[in-house]
């Protein structure tokens, strides 16, 4: 069997056991929630290593960062999200946090003190694994919204819609902003402009999860559209940010939270209670990470040369995904496999079922979860086309 340890977590644990028990020396991976370079390593951007060299050099003090963290950071951090020239920026209140995690935590913990409404929250059916426990954990209730249809293996427009519709007033729903994870489906910008509207005819509340500005498409701009677009028709959301991916800063653990607020005075009630949140659950976030994050997002030539680096990730996942698509094609497969190379994102949905997931595992070495859903961070040049022969042999 792939997997037989329940859960999100135990169940890329157990990839993990099974691909390093697997002698076979041609094995592959697509189990990995991390970005590897053509050869399958871990990569460090060169722009994050510069970034580094200066923050050591720089021989800085290792005394705490306020609460709400290293402030050259989270000022930066919400121009990259919300735009440069946003009229939001002068009322948002922000605060570093442990990575999108920490991010979505400290949201949750807000939302559940201080919002309003109903204390629930509409989470895409499927969504990341952890954002349920992240919220039950704090006290929210969650539910789900419709967006995966299997039949087509894209997103189902139409039951979102209904959804979002459908949910008493004045909900808080939670969006992916870009490369939804797992299924790599994102609604159009048309389709984005459509969910707004239902979203504010029926007053409701957004939460957006960033994980991969600039990752998904090699765009920063392009991958913030439905963040900045929802902000520009009014709606005072709040955002969690990560730079894990977008910066290989995994293991650093950057992230922000933000609320947009009515006012340059709200905010500073809402600064002053995110503090009282944070203090008792980790008190003051980590500095190197931040520092080099920072340092990239203020410095111009880094910042270019970054913009240039996440672009290269980017296009590389797209060159994997077009691959894998033209193997299966060359081989005869009859099936549609458009939605590998319409999807985006580090994680596809192939639409492979729990069995012929199975057997790719059990007769050809290739791991990956149940669902069907591959990192195409794991598909190199040189395995690319053992994969497509793996799948055409348990798909046709």
């Amino acid at each position: 069997m792939l997997l037989t340890a329940p859960g999100a977590q135990q169940a890329i644990l157990g990839i993990t056991e099974a691909f390093k028990a697997d002698s076979f020396p041609k094995k592959i991976n697509l189990g990995v929630g991390a970005y590897r370079d053509d050869k399958g390593k871990p990569y460090v951007l060169p722009s994050v290593l510069k970034a580094e060299e200066k923050v050591i050099a720089s021989r800085l003090n290792k005394e705490y960062a306020g609460i709400t963290g290293v402030p050259e950071f989270t000022k930066a951090a919400a121009v990259l999200a919300y735009g440069k020239d946003s009229p939001a920026l002068d009322r948002l209140a922000i605060t570093q946090s442990i990575s999108g995690t920490g991010a979505l935590r400290i949201g949750a913990a807000f939302l559940e003190r201080f919002y309003p409404g109903a204390k629930k929250i509409y989470v895409p059916n499927p969504s990341w694994a952890n954002h349920g426990a992240v919220f039950k954990d704090a006290g929210l209730e969650v539910d789900k919204y419709r967006y995966y249809n299997k039949d087509t293996i894209g997103l189902d427009f139409e039951g979102l819609l209904a959804d979002v519709k459908a949910a008493p007033k004045e909900s808080i729903f939670l969006f992916h902003a870009c490369a939804h994870n797992p299924t790599g489906i994102d609604p159009t910008p048309e389709q984005w402009q459509q969910i707004e509207a239902a979203v504010k005819a029926n007053g409701h509340y957004c939460f957006f999860d960033m994980a991969y500005q600039g990752f998904a498409s090699g765009d920063i701009n392009k991958d913030a559209y439905a963040v900045r677009y929802f902000v520009e028709k009014g709606h005072n959301i709040c955002l969690a940010q990560s730079f894990a991916k977008n910066m290989g800063l995994y293991g650093e653990r950057v992230g922000a939270f933000s609320i947009l607020t009515e006012s340059a005075e709200e905010k500073k009630r809402v600064d002053s209670q995110v503090k009282i949140l944070v203090r008792p659950l980790y008190s003051n976030p980590p500095i190197h990470g931040a520092r080099i994050a920072s340092e990239i997002l203020n410095s111009p030539a880094l910042y270019d040369q970054w913009l240039v680096e996440v672009k290269e990730m980017a296009d590389r996942i797209i060159t994997m995904r077009a691959l894998l698509k033209d193997n299966l094609e060359k081989l005869g497969s009859k099936h549609d496999w458009s939605h590998i190379t319409s999807q985006i994102g580090m994680f596809a949905y192939t639409g492979l079922t729990p069995e012929q997931m199975d057997k790719l595992a059990r007769e050809h070495s290739v791991y990956a979860t149940k669902d069907g859903r591959i990192s195409v961070a794991g598909i190199t040049s040189e395995n690319v086309g053992r994969l497509a022969e793996a799948i055409f042999k348990v798909k046709g």
